[in-house]
Formats: structure tokens, C-alpha cells, sequence
């Protein structure tokens, strides 16, 4: 064996039991886990809801911290240069796997500047619209917007996030116009729902269900293949007659680029082991989210694959990269 080849092998060695010291006394401070929108939002539910559970397992605290902005660039850039010691993660989301898309460059590498850790639910989403809105049906408001192009207009958490990207997919399927409202996350644009500032969102199950139940706002379709228990009532897309209408979230963590493999590897069993309580995931599925829970691995080709199906989508619904 050669000098040189021994050197690195020790060199590697030190690496991994220098890393496998630092996991097992992982966390021995608070961590935060960096939100890239306004509380309210399915994003933030889900971040608070692990941020919970990690907390209780570890018994060190894991708190979520609002960044918002820039749909979500400015977040996801803050945590990309952030230290790589574990202590400052991003609760990502579907948004993140569209961002190539939407911008012509990024402050960070988008392919290799995050380590993924896990999926922490992935939800359906549901089109709704004020409860004293006009429309009773999915058909109903095709059918105006088919005579009136233009007149209606939707709410988003902002430029490129997943509810913007939601409604510009549903624009080109159902071939009409809508006018595009941005907001600073997903919950201030139910806000604007529930005043009927905007005619309609599309957003995630979780951030629509509580006002549902609470008779707020109504829901004209669901995406998936069968319709929610909590929300029976409303018809998926297919049912609605709009049967090529396929959209999904998934909500995640992430760490920055260099970040110790075993610390990546103890948050996805922390996540892991905290989605598998029964409590929590009974209120997850109430609220129409999939628990999740893969490897960083499979978690990582997973964002591989959605960057690039989401590409494709935005290239459908004529969105350009700016």
C-alpha cells in the first residue's frame, strides 16, 4: 500500500469517527429550522408540528423561524450558507423543485448546496373559494372564466411558489385566463380567501381544512384518486370534470451542503420515529397530509425527479425563468 493512499485512508477514518462523535452528542443546542414563508401555511404547519416531536425525543429544543421572501430564495440561500453543523436546517417544500424553473440563476446551487433529510408529509391540494362566492362548482367557475377571460384572479404565497405554480397548471388544463395576486406565503393568501379579496386559491389540504370545517370558505375539488374523509363532501378534480388535473405537495427538511453524514442520518431517524406517533399522525391525516419519512437518499432523488417534472410543468403553462 502506498504512503499516499495510507494517508488518506487515516485521513477518512478521522473523518468518520469525528463525525460519529459530534452525532452522538447531537443536538446540545437548540437547532432552528428556517420556514421561507408566513406562518399560516402548510409549510409552517408541518415544520412545528416535527419541530415538536424532535424536541421531545431529543430533549434539546428545535424551534421554527419565519424567513420570507423572494419565494423562498431568500430562506433556502440562508440556510445553503449557513454553518454545516446541524443546528440551522430548511423546512423545503415543493416550491424548492420549481425554483430552476422560475429563475435563470440562484444565489446557490440548487443541486448540491442542501443535503435532504426527510419528507415530513405530502398532501393533495384543494381549489377553494369564499363562502359567499358565486360558485358552487368546479364547472360554475370554468364556465365564467371561459366568457369572462381575465375577470377572476387567484391568490398565491408569492411568484413561483407551489400554489402559484398550482393555479398556472390549472389555468392551461382548464383553458381559461385568471389574474395572478401574490402574497408572502400560503396562509396570508387563505386569508385573502376568507375576505374575498381573491375569487379562488389552490393550496395544500392542511392549510384549507380548518377553515373548511369551520364553514369559511368552500372547496370545489380535491386533487388525488379518492376523495378526503375529513372533507367528503368535496369532489376530487376527476369527479369535478377535470380529470388530467394531477398536483401534489410534500414538505421536507434539509441542512446545508457538508454537513456530517451520521447528523443527517439521526435527523431522518428522529423525523422517522416522530411521524410513527400515533397521535401525530392521526392529526396529519385528519388534516389530509401523508405522513413521510424516507431516506436522505431516496428523499434526494425524490427533489431530483419533482425539479425535474416540475420543469417540464412550468414549460407547459408557458411560465419562463426571469
Amino acid at each position: 500500500m502506498s504512503k499516499k493512499l495510507m494517508i488518506n485512508l487515516f485521513g477518512s477514518a478521522c473523518l468518520l469517527i469525528s463525525g460519529l462523535s459530534i452525532a452522538q452528542t447531537y443536538p446540545d443546542r437548540p437547532v432552528k429550522i428556517i420556514v421561507p414563508y408566513s406562518a399560516g401555511g402548510t409549510a409552517d404547519f408541518s415544520a412545528r408540528q416535527i419541530a415538536q416531536k424532535l424536541t421531545e425525543q431529543t430533549k434539546q429544543s428545535f424551534f421554527v423561524e419565519n424567513k420570507v421572501g423572494a419565494s423562498g430564495t431568500i430562506a433556502t440561500n440562508y440556510v445553503a450558507k449557513a454553518a454545516p453543523d446541524g443546528y440551522t436546517l430548511l423546512a423545503n417544500d415543493t416550491t424548492y423543485a420549481m425554483l430552476p424553473s422560475l429563475f435563470k440563476s440562484l444565489p446557490w446551487d440548487h443541486a448540491n448546496d442542501l443535503e435532504p433529510i426527510a419528507i415530513i408529509t405530502q398532501t393533495p391540494v384543494v381549489l377553494v373559494v369564499p363562502e359567499n362566492s358565486p360558485f358552487k362548482s368546479l364547472t360554475s367557475l370554468i364556465a365564467y372564466a371561459k366568457v369572462n377571460p381575465g375577470k377572476l384572479n387567484y391568490g398565491s404565497g408569492g411568484p413561483g411558489s407551489s400554489t402559484h405554480l398550482s393555479a398556472e397548471i390549472f389555468k392551461q388544463v382548464a383553458q381559461i385566463d385568471a389574474s395572478h395576486v401574490p402574497y408572502k406565503g400560503a396562509g396570508e393568501a387563505m386569508l385573502a380567501v376568507l375576505s374575498g379579496q381573491v375569487d379562488f386559491v389552490i393550496t395544500a389540504a392542511p392549510t384549507a381544512i380548518p377553515q373548511l370545517q369551520g364553514g369559511k370558505i368552500r372547496a370545489l375539488a380535491i386533487t388525488g384518486e379518492k376523495r378526503l374523509s375529513t372533507i367528503s363532501a368535496v369532489p376530487t378534480f376527476k369527479e369535478a370534470g377535470l380529470p388530467t388535473y394531477v398536483v401534489s405537495n410534500w414538505f421536507g427538511l434539509a441542512a446545508p451542503k457538508a454537513t456530517p453524514t451520521p447528523i443527517i442520518n439521526k435527523l431522518a431517524a428522529e423525523v422517522k420515529k416522530g411521524l410513527a406517533d400515533p397521535e401525530l399522525r392521526e392529526r396529519l391525516v385528519k388534516l389530509g397530509a401523508e405522513p413521510g419519512g424516507v431516506t436522505p437518499a431516496e428523499f434526494k432523488k425524490f427533489i431530483q425527479k419533482e425539479t425535474i417534472d416540475w420543469g417540464a410543468a412550468a414549460k407547459q403553462a408557458g411560465l419562463n425563468a426571469e
